[in-house]
């Protein structure tokens, strides 16, 4: 592409691009396509963009074509790649100056700069970072600016590599260029404290910009540029500078503020042009450089926790002092906050920093790391972050309170920590609070516990202060529930204490009524006593009727949590789960935000899944208001997954009744497992589970269920981790109806199997097989004919040997099935065999019996043992002198299936089989197992008449070699036996006795 004559073109392209009419956008945004494989087009577009005097709109796209023909075409591997001449040209044009006026367009440069230098740099581009290095040093403001932000974005994209080599180089830089990165820090630092201090507003604001932009640098070359800092003095000496740093921007901060406050009051300042407001000083500004800072640290003790030593002692004594002292007020700011508890927490709980429990095995970093944190933490020290978090930190704000009053529901989804810890105050302070608990438990529970002796008895409903407190402290005992097992009688506590405290009914004890009923949830997994649970069931159904919202949607929380207990005993419950089912309905069409509609239905998933079919007289209500819900949530995925997963418990709890359901279920189902349907991302696996579900507690098949097998191919195209369940209902459908299934699905089914075993997992390849194998055992006629396409590569994989042992024993079972079941077909499987190898039939199938009897072993399944020694007896009794040949393998065969069904009758002595099943018995359902489904009755009928458990393999064998023996005379068959192992045949008579 010529750039004189190509630049008209591609900047009148390029402003069509920009257009808001379709018409003109799509063909320039065509154009442009095509122009990204021709060479000199990025010559182009680079000559655009850094030509200032065009359209803002137009460069900005410029830049962005360019970035992503970077991603595209810039590693010389790609097919369309760049010339080495064009890159060489392209690389030189990006660093001839750094004068960008346009913020945006500025950062996407050094963006692209980036990606450039994470593929040449410093190889093919070691001009790159001298040019940087020079272009921080310029007087001009924006020049400077412009290279700053490049050479950050640089090493940002540099430090990211991981291979060896790549660190290497990165090691190597960062060697290089330390000591200036350092004193440029330095002096944008200093320059910016200066100006703050001469109220020059306008030059702390760049020079603060500038600050910020080296200290990322900084932080990425002292975290990945060494492999080990604590070796570096620079290195060290700057991570003690960013502790005298911090103080002073968080002194610039109160400073800010006063001046802020004397301006507020109508006071002048006595310096002329001086700006006062912190908020034009760029306080947001000033606040993300102090939380740069402690990223610092905080990237260094995760990166490098035995270099992080020297640090712990300044680190704990500046964290502690601003969080949990007073030097902190009117200083600190919530997210300084946040990263100051956050430090604290990595280092109590720091890995490198616990001796092992031999003290002579632990390393000397790791004594010196845990002496300087058992120094610190000393009993005066610990009590005073556990009071100063309790009674400071856990107390409700206004902000909360208020909150509550005004939206309750956002309240709880606050309260439930939907933020990480790392990034919200609350979360990250419990956090704290637990993992100091569990490090330093003997010396906090006294501390603790005192607090709790502190507050007996009712609270006065008139004393908020003391009702906030009580709050508190409830909240400490719930989180350190584990570490306070053997320390609380909590049973007794429940009784004489707690459960009074549910029962205050006045409003302004509802904080207290609701941490109570949370305390006992948090509780209920570490020690309840079983006996307790019904008084604690009457008091969850009275708070569920209080009249504060956030009280009975933490008592759905608390019920759920309760039911979920492995202690927990349907036949407590049961008296209370009409009432309770019935409020916690009214709570669900109640409340009004999504994330609190998906709490409660949780909530009722949890209850019908414990309780099964005893739910079934009460769940009319929710099933009637279900599709309502459905149609409303149409904009809310998370909530219709939420809708799948409860209609998932119903219907097991609803069993055959779910029939009922079909009108709403049926099209959900079709919807959730629908590819085509862009809910599908969201609802795809719970979309399945209810499916799967829904066919096995069907009693017959309909035709809507039958349509609604039209999404499996898809499905199946897209051999996703959904593939196990997809099988399983494709399993179901054939229990459930094999004839009309097959029918209709049979044909594609077999093709999409052909395929899919072309490129698919062993594990994937053995689910198939597994399919197949059911077909033959439900349909064992019409089976092999349906899935004729498959059966030779099993054939093939017997007699070649197929190295897996479990896809070996799913052919067996497969070809077992055809050669006991349906022997007419087998002997035309054998003869087109035979054609396809040139081989004669009786030659594979010798091959074939002798693989078997070889590969027994592979076989691990007894009902697939029997099968093996049923289906090669059936050659019996036969002439074949290939059959006679391995006549001996078959016994051996034949005796091993014996010794895994037969048992011996202790009174009478005689064997049985173990295996047979003589007439239905409907599976009855145990107080830890759930009730059989559809699906299992139908199973335990088509056992009756598969061949495994209808046929005696001892009746089988003895009339098998009866009919050999009349077939061959006494000398053939006496001379047939003598091929099998003595020791064979002797087992062989004991299990036939009494024949």
């Amino acid at each position: 592409m010529d750039l004189n004559s190509a630049s008209t073109v591609v900047l009148q392209v390029l402003t069509q691009a920009t257009s808001q009419d379709t018409a003109v956008l799509k063909p320039a945004e065509e154009q442009l396509k095509q122009w990204e494989t021709q060479p000199g087009f990025y010559s182009v577009l680079l000559n655009i963009f850094t030509n200032h005097s065009l359209d803002v709109n137009v460069r900005w796209l410029a830049v962005l074509y360019f970035k992503n023909g970077i991603d595209r075409y810039w590693r010389r591997t790609t097919p369309h790649a760049l010339s080495e001449e064009e890159k060489s040209t392209l690389r030189a044009g990006l660093i001839t100056n750094f004068n960008e006026p346009v913020n945006q367009i500025a950062t996407q440069i050094s963006v692209l700069i980036a990606k450039v230098a994470r593929v040449d740099c410093p190889r093919q581009w070691p001009e790159l970072i001298p040019a940087l290095v020079e272009a921080v040093k310029v007087q001009d403001d924006l020049q400077q600016h412009r290279a700053l932000l490049t050479f950050y974005h640089v090493t940002k994209t540099l430090a990211s590599k991981r291979l060896a080599t790549d660190r290497k180089l990165f090691y190597d830089l960062t060697s290089s260029i330390y000591s200036f990165a350092c004193s440029l820090w330095n002096h944008h630092t200093d320059t910016f404290l200066q100006q703050i201090c001469r109220g020059d507003e306008a030059a702390a604001a760049n020079s603060l910009e500038r600050t910020l932009l080296s200290l990322k640098v900084l932080r990425k070359l002292t975290v990945h540029g060494f492999v080990e800092p604590h070796c570096n003095a620079e290195v060290m000496g700057f991570l003690h500078d960013v502790f005298e740093r911090l103080k002073q921007f968080l002194e610039c901060t109160i400073q800010k503020e006063n001046e802020s406050l004397k301006n507020d009051s109508g006071e002048m300042s006595d310096l002329p042009g001086r700006m006062v407001r912190a908020e034009s000083i760029c306080r947001d500004r000033l606040e993300k450089t102090i939380i740069l800072f402690t990223k610092v640290l905080l990237d260094f003790l995760d990166q490098h926790p035995c270099s992080f030593t020297a640090l712990i002692q300044r680190s704990l004594e500046f964290s502690v002092s601003y969080v949990f002292t007073g030097a902190g007020e009117g200083v600190v700011f919530e997210q300084f906050i946040i990263q100051c508890m956050n430090l604290i927490k990595m280092i109590v709980k720091n890995y490198a920093y616990k001796p092992s429990k031999n003290i002579e095995d632990s390393s000397p970093e790791t004594l010196e790391a845990h002496n300087i944190k058992a120094a610190f933490f000393t009993f005066p020290t610990l009590m005073e972050i556990c009071k100063r978090l309790v009674t400071h930190y856990f107390l409700l704000t206004k902000e909360e309170l208020a909150m509550w009053e005004e939206d309750p529901e956002s309240f709880t989804v606050e309260e439930t920590g939907g933020d990480s810890w790392k990034y919200s105050l609350r979360p990250c302070m419990e956090v704290l609070f637990i993992d100091i608990f569990h490090e330093y438990n003997q010396t906090l529970t006294p501390v603790l516990l005192e607090m709790v002796h502190s507050l007996q008895g009712s609270t006065n409903v008139e004393n908020t202060s003391a009702i906030l407190i009580k709050d508190a402290v409830y909240n400490a005992v719930g989180l350190a529930a584990y570490e306070l097992f053997d320390s609380v009688d909590f049973d007794q506590w429940f009784k004489n204490q707690l459960l009074a405290e549910l029962q205050v009914s006045h409003d302004r004890y509802k904080p207290i009524r609701r941490r109570v009923i949370w305390l006992i949830g948090q509780w209920i997994p570490v020690k309840f006593q079983s006996d307790l649970r019904p008084i604690l069931y009457e008091a969850i159904r009275n708070l569920l009727q209080d009249r504060d919202l956030v009280v009975r949607i933490e008592t759905a929380t608390t019920l759920k949590l309760t039911v979920d207990d492995f202690e927990f005993r349907t036949d407590q419950f049961l008296p209370y789960l009409e009432s309770m089912f019935t409020l916690l309905f009214q709570l669900l069409q109640e409340v009004t935000q999504c994330d609190t509609k998906m709490h409660v239905l949780h909530v009722l998933s949890c209850v019908i899944e414990r309780v099964n079919m005893q739910i079934r007289p009460y769940v009319g209500c929710l099933v009637q208001y279900l599709p309502q819900l459905w149609k409303q949530s149409e904009e809310h995925n998370m909530l219709r997954c939420a809708i799948l997963t409860t209609l998932i418990h119903l219907i097991r709890g609803l069993g055959a009744d779910s029939q009922n359901l079909y009108p709403f279920l049926l099209p959900v189902i079709q919807l959730s497992t629908d590819v085509s349907q862009p809910p599908h991302v969201y609802l795809l696996e719970d979309g399945l589970q209810l499916w799967l579900v829904t066919l096995e507690n069907s009693p017959y098949l309909t035709p809507e269920l039958l349509r609604i097998f039209q999404n499996m191919s898809a499905l199946l195209e897209l051999s996703s981790e959904n593939l196990k369940n997809c099988f399983k209902i494709i399993n179901a459908y054939i229990f459930l109806s094999s004839s009309e299934f097959l029918e209709m699905y049979a044909a594609d089914l077999c093709r999409s199997f052909c395929e899919l075993l072309k490129d698919i997992t062993i594990e994937g390849q053995v689910q198939v097989l597994k399919v197949v194998e059911n077909v033959l055992k439900v349909n064992p006629v019409l089976g092999p004919q349906m899935f004729q396409p498959l059966l030779p590569s099993v054939f093939r994989g017997i007699i070649e040997g197929e190295r897996y042992p479990v896809v070996m024993s799913t052919y067996l079972g497969i070809m077992g099935r055809v050669l006991l079941q349906n022997a007419r077909f087998f002997s035309l499987l054998l003869s087109q065999m035979a054609c396809e190898l040139g081989q004669e039939s009786d030659q594979i199938l010798g091959n074939m019996i002798e693989m078997w009897v070889d590969r027994m072993d592979n076989i691990t399944q007894p009902e697939r043992r029997k099968l093996s020694a049923l289906a090669l007896l059936s050659l019996l009794p036969s002439l074949n002198s290939v059959i006679q040949d391995k006549f001996c393998g078959i016994i051996n065969i034949s005796v091993e299936g014996l010794n895994d069904v037969m048992t011996e009758d202790p009174e009478t002595g005689t064997y049985k089989d173990c295996m047979l099943m003589f007439h239905f018995e409907e599976p009855r359902a145990t107080e830890v197992e759930e009730p059989p489904t559809e699906q299992d009755k139908r199973k335990k009928i088509l056992a009756l008449r598969d061949p495994v458990h209808a046929v005696s393999l001892q009746q089988f064998v003895y009339e098998k070699l009866k009919a050999q023996q009349e077939l061959l005379g006494e000398q053939g068959f006496h001379a047939l036996m003598e091929t099998v192992d003595t020791e064979i045949v002797a087992q062989l008579q004991e299990f036939l006795q009494g024949f």
